[in-house]
């Protein structure tokens, strides 16, 4: 019987829809099955690009759930929903296969995506307290699992520049392009903290320091080739995680 399913595989390996039979998913001149929750799992998660530590983190579950259920220790799990969210995937094909594995429900306010934050520009950062629906559905570049816990209002941005660029591995560097979450809720910082800060009277939105040191307030670059901003400013929010590719 196995070695006759197993011909049949190879036989159908350039049929193009499987849309009758949802517990085998076709990538090119490849069949993956996918009979078990865990299996489901494991697929949408390898799709996504993510390892089970990113998963269980936007999922809000433990690393050891995410291996115990796709190694098959672990039947259907009370978590469910929420691991669905996270994949972007349809729970209806997570459980039982059913449908198709996407979930239509991924253009759509992001906070509802739960672990997930919006990326957004630094145009918009320095307005996200001001408008009372800062984002609309769709208005986010993409959406990245954060690697804290957080608030719902919880933003991404991409570095510009090389001011929060260290000179030497012993400080926790930002280079340009990687991506710094912030929670515009943690607005009292302390001396040390990351922020995202505007600049009174100006447009302009800026990550440095928080430096505070006998009532006295500045923003420091951790580059020293970039000079300390002493003009007032206003705490947009505190820096509570970091990406960097590679």
């Amino acid at each position: 019987m196995l070695s006759s399913l197993g011909f049949m595989l190879v036989l159908v390996c350039h049929i193009r829809d499987f849309a009758g039979n949802t517990n085998v998913t076709q990538v090119p001149c490849q069949i993956t099955l996918v009979n078990t929750i865990g299996e489901r799992i494991k697929f949408a998660r390898n799709k996504r690009g993510l390892t089970q530590k990113t998963l269980a983190e936007a999922a809000g579950v433990s690393t050891s759930t995410i291996g115990n259920l796709e190694s098959g220790a672990r039947e259907k799990p009370r978590e469910l929903n929420a691991i669905a969210r996270a994949l972007h995937a349809s729970v209806a094909w997570i459980e039982a296969g059913r449908g198709a594995w996407e979930s239509e429900s991924n253009v759509g306010p992001g906070p509802k995506l739960l672990g997930e934050v919006p990326l957004i520009s630094w145009v918009r950062a320095g307005n996200w307290d001001e408008a009372n629906d800062p984002l609309q559905p769709g208005d986010a570049e993409s959406w990245y699992a954060c690697p804290r816990p957080h608030s719902s209002s919880t933003y991404a941005l991409r570095v510009k520049g090389d001011s929060m660029t260290a000179p030497h591995g012993n400080t926790k560097s930002y280079p340009e392009h990687c991506l710094i979450f912030v929670d515009p809720e943690k607005r009292s910082p302390v001396n040390g903290d990351r922020i995202i800060a505007k600049l009174e009277g100006e447009d302009e939105v800026t990550f440095k320091v928080y430096k505070n040191e006998d009532g006295r307030q500045w923003l420091q670059p951790l580059n020293p080739s970039h000079e300390p901003i002493r003009q007032p400013f206003r705490v947009l929010g505190t820096i509570i995680g970091k990406w960097e590719d590679g």
